[in-house]
């Protein structure tokens, strides 16, 4: 098994909307904001090389958007999805499967491209940008994503979403076993359920509902070490303490519930954590201190 870091540029988010309740005094010190109050955040994937597959966990923000959505979010920087995969000896076309962990923009934008060379923002067909892979999502967000609420509508671009149905090389993976109460994001199951990814047996997941309906986090097996690809659970190592919680989350309780669960248990277990947002820190580790549970070291992915 191999892991490769897939960085695919910058963006920029309100600095309030991402720390929530937290005051700027605070955050500020964490990710300090520009003059817009705007902070920079990655948008980094992962790749898997493992039992003949080739899987990337998330897609980026894409950059078929026209010139007002970038006005909004300023995709920024020099790395792409292509140049990324070309340092480490792939392409697009290598990819096996594409593994979602929900469908906000920023996370699956880069899924669908339009075909040809024609200008960002124009009209052209929508088709998915890995030819050869399977997507996998699951139901149960699938029907949130595309049935979405009033609040969350803006995060879910059906031009991101209905052309992989449409291009037959959508797949669900099975989180029948966990039931939830969509008013509330309350699950049934404990919020840390892992379930069966299908792909390797070296990759689970775990299910969680806070930021939006049965987002995934992806487990790996890892040279003896457990990965997990954080997603928008903990976007960033600034959003370790319990009340760091986005403004963004859909049930900002049941996130609170889920990251004391999953902390506690990375903690104890010696987890890996890999962030998708971080702009500096791709990866750490937990330890418990007098102010609860924080990081204890940072490094690259490569380092493992």
């Amino acid at each position: 098994m191999k892991l490769y870091s897939i960085n695919t540029g910058y963006f920029k988010l309100d600095g309030g909307a991402m720390f929530g309740v937290v005051p700027k005094s605070i955050w500020n010190k964490l990710n300090p904001a520009d003059e817009n109050n705007m902070c920079n955040w990655a948008l980094r994937c992962l790749l898997i090389e493992d039992e003949g597959r080739l899987i990337l966990i998330d897609t980026g923000m894409g950059d078929k958007q026209d010139a007002k959505f970038f006005g909004h979010y300023y995709l920024h920087g020099d790395d792409t999805m292509d140049k990324s995969l070309a340092q480490h000896g792939f392409s697009r076309d290598d990819i096996t499967d594409v593994f979602l962990t929900h469908l906000h923009f920023d996370h699956c934008g880069g899924s669908i491209v339009r075909e040809g060379d024609l200008p960002t923002g124009q009209a052209g067909k929508l088709v998915p940008a890995f030819k050869n892979a399977t997507y996998w999502s699951n139901e149960r967000h699938w029907k949130w994503a595309t049935e979405p609420n009033a609040r969350e509508k803006a995060s879910f671009l059906k031009e991101n979403i209905l052309p992989i149905k449409e291009s037959g090389q959508l797949k669900f993976v099975n989180v029948n076993s966990e039931s939830s109460d969509v008013s509330t994001g309350a699950t049934e199951s404990s919020p840390l359920t892992s379930h069966d990814s299908q792909l390797t047996t070296n990759f689970s997941f775990l299910t969680v509902s806070g930021h939006t309906d049965a987002m995934m986090l992806p487990k790996i097996n890892y040279n003896g070490k457990t990965i997990v690809f954080m997603a928008d659970l903990l976007p960033s190592v600034a959003h370790i303490p319990l009340p760091y919680v986005m403004a963004y989350d859909m049930f900002p309780l049941t996130t609170l519930n889920e990251k004391k669960s999953f902390l506690t248990e990375a903690q104890q277990n010696e987890y890996v954590l890999f962030f998708e947002h971080d702009p500096l820190i791709e990866c750490c580790t937990l330890q418990m201190t007098e102010k609860g549970i924080r990081m204890k070291e940072s490094f690259k992915l490569n380092e493992l």
